[in-house]
């Protein structure tokens, strides 16, 4: 072989179109062999860890709290046991920057491990919805003759009960995030009770159960060449020196079908297309690294590396590798570049730490205080000015709390509630009330001062808020 690899010559007309679509525009149905490996039997042991996450995480409780909820109608978010409410759109803002910026930056050094490795949609579509279809229909061969075949009584109960499973695993699915959105005891109270008590949320499971069916049911792969935005933007962040999932065509090129008793003068590649018919979205990865179907799954990379056993030829045809040592002809090596942005990438995670520290570290509690809109100061008899005052308190725990409203400064002055003679912060909930501020004119230097309200529980301050006080000119 030459020192430096040559490209295969064969035209690039594959990026002119998608390969689960004809020329006449109509859906490719793919039937994708059974995959198996080293590779594919990590990748179960890493989807197993991370369904059983998804599906423990409404279940699982810190500090009383579900580990993660994310109910957008109440503008309640519970992070790892912490209630976030819009006051905290700061520590969560924070948290999506890094989130992107990680992603972008792991993207451009790593490629589409994520896709491939911890993508909710190739999970549940490889390792879920197509296990279940290897159990009726058999594997690819047996998949197309099923489908070629008459409506007899094997097809039928085959199809009905992949269909049937399909269906229950996605109304589990369905549960499992309405579980996220609005809590698990909630939706243990709507599967409980009588359906015509919570229409909305049984309407909500109905539709999920249907667009998590229709998805992985029919919609399957279309959904990574078609419909997701990392999959269409990973060619402005993937360049040569991405490690990728790529043919060496060095070591493949020129492709020669392998006969018996024949001196072979070809490359490794034995054209046995194997790589395509084990592709879940339907590419020949030996036209090129950084196609964008390419979901980065190693399917491939496994079944390559199953024919080398049976010729004797080293693993590694199709393996892990950046496009630039692949065209160089020289082994892969981390290089300053990879090792500068992994340092990156451990700044983001010291970032997370950080957001994470300003969780432990904020109050646990918030007020606002306001003065009422187009109410002025009031002199009273006693020689003294009041305020009138709109507060709201919001609770981040999971305790209610009795609170009582006192004026840090000036130290002499007093507050009275109007309407109430005192008032309760629920658990993960929120108290409104108005109070009139008296201060003694003697006080008042300004005709706009600067008070300090506290609020207090137990006798212990919670948290306080600034605000102005009224008063006439001196």
């Amino acid at each position: 072989m030459n020192p430096v690899a040559t490209k295969p010559a064969a035209a690039e007309s594959f990026r002119d179109s998608i390969s689960t679509i004809d020329a006449e525009g109509k859906r490719v149905w793919l039937f994708p062999k059974k995959p198996s490996g080293k590779l594919y039997n990590a990748r179960k042991w890493v989807s197993y860890g991370l369904l059983t996450l998804l599906f423990a995480g409404p279940w699982l409780r810190l500090n009383e709290l579900p580990v993660l909820m994310l109910n957008v109608v109440e503008r309640k978010f519970i992070i790892m046991g912490q209630i976030f409410w819009p006051q905290d759109f700061f520590i969560l803002l924070l948290g999506f920057m890094a989130f992107i910026l990680f992603i972008i930056l792991f993207t451009v050094v790593y490629g589409r491990i994520f896709c491939g490795w911890v993508c909710p949609q190739t999970i549940f579509m490889e390792m879920v919805f197509r296990r279940v279809e290897y159990f009726f229909e058999g594997d690819a061969s047996q998949q197309k003759a099923l489908d070629k075949a008459d409506w007899t009584w094997n097809k039928i109960w085959r199809r009905t009960g992949k269909h049937s499973v399909f269906v229950l695993i996605s109304l589990l699915i369905a549960n499992t995030f309405l579980a996220y959105i609005i809590g698990s005891e909630a939706l243990v109270k709507i599967i409980a009770d009588s359906p015509l008590n919570h229409l909305g949320g049984l309407s909500s499971m109905v539709v999920f159960t249907g667009v998590f069916y229709a998805v992985f049911a029919r919609f399957r792969e279309q959904v990574c060449t078609i419909a997701c935005p990392y999959g269409r933007l990973q060619g402005v962040m993937l360049d040569k020196n991405t490690i990728t999932v790529a043919y060496d065509y060095g070591r493949g090129e020129p492709r020669e079908k392998l006969r018996k008793n024949q001196e072979r003068k070809a490359g490794d590649c034995i054209d046995c297309k194997q790589c395509v018919q084990v592709c879940p979205t339907g590419i020949d990865i030996r036209n090129g690294a950084q196609q964008m179907e390419c979901i980065n799954c190693t399917a491939c990379i496994d079944v390559c590396n199953s024919i080398m056993d049976l010729i004797n030829k080293p693993h590694g045809l199709i393996r892990y590798d950046s496009e630039a040592h692949i065209e160089a002809g020289t082994k892969f090596k981390v290089t300053g570049r990879t090792k500068a942005y992994t340092a990156v990438l451990v700044v983001l995670v010291v970032l997370v730490g950080v957001m994470v520290g300003l969780l432990i570290t904020r109050s646990n509690v918030d007020a606002t205080v306001l003065r009422t809109p187009g109410q002025l100061y009031q002199k009273t008899e006693r020689g003294t000015v009041t305020n009138l005052y709109n507060i709201s308190v919001i609770n981040k725990t999971n305790r209610a709390m009795p609170i009582e409203l006192r004026v840090l400064e000036p130290a002499d002055g007093s507050v009275k509630l109007v309407g109430q003679n005192g008032l309760k912060l629920p658990a993960q909930g929120m108290v409104e009330g108005v109070f009139f501020a008296e201060l003694p004119t003697a006080a008042l230097t300004h005709t706009s001062n600067k008070i300090r309200i506290g609020v207090y529980s137990g006798g212990q301050l919670i948290t306080e808020e600034k605000t102005k006080f009224l008063a006439p000119a001196q």
